[in-house]
């Protein structure tokens, strides 16, 4: 039986000096991180929110509240592997993913492969050529534009296998 859902994902944080910068799961090379309680991965952010609000599961802040000290600069990638076995426990699977990063600095193409070796594995496996990451800017215009912080968007398609 096929029961396809579809669940969309939003998630900004603002550059912060003094922490690193984490997307998709990697490191990248920039001279400011993101604020956050936990290392702010706004692109990890978007994709847990996308597949918990396709499953009916909630949010990111539900299951993961700033309020906890164990979120305390987690990475969120292990907050993705959780939302994932979640998911594998009530047969849900992941169809494919596709996110959008925003941002004016720094580049995303470099990185994307990396990112999506990383959600690939924090995913159990689901194929790179499922998941997609794109890099856009918007033109010098708003806090993205003037390079305040990061935004990212994803959308997700799952099964709920009976």
């Amino acid at each position: 039986m096929v029961d396809l859902r579809i669940g969309n994902g939003f998630d900004v944080h603002r550059f912060a000096p003094g922490r690193d910068l984490v997307l998709g799961g990697i490191k990248i090379d920039y001279p400011e991180g993101l604020a956050g309680h936990s290392d702010a991965d706004v692109l990890v952010h978007s994709l847990i929110d996308a597949l918990l609000g396709a499953c009916g599961m909630g949010d990111i802040g539900k299951m993961f509240p700033d309020s906890d000290p164990r979120y305390k600069n987690i990475s969120s990638i292990i907050l993705l592997e959780e939302v994932a076995r979640k998911l594998a426990q009530s047969k849900i699977t992941i169809v494919n993913t596709d996110s959008t990063i925003v941002c004016q600095e720094p580049r995303i193409s470099p990185y994307a492969d990396s990112m999506k070796n990383a959600i690939s594995n924090a995913l159990g496996g689901l194929p790179v050529d499922r998941i997609s990451i794109k890099g856009t800017t918007t033109e010098h215009l708003g806090f993205t534009g003037r390079g305040e912080g990061v935004a990212a968007f994803s959308v997700v398609l799952v099964n709920i296998n009976p």
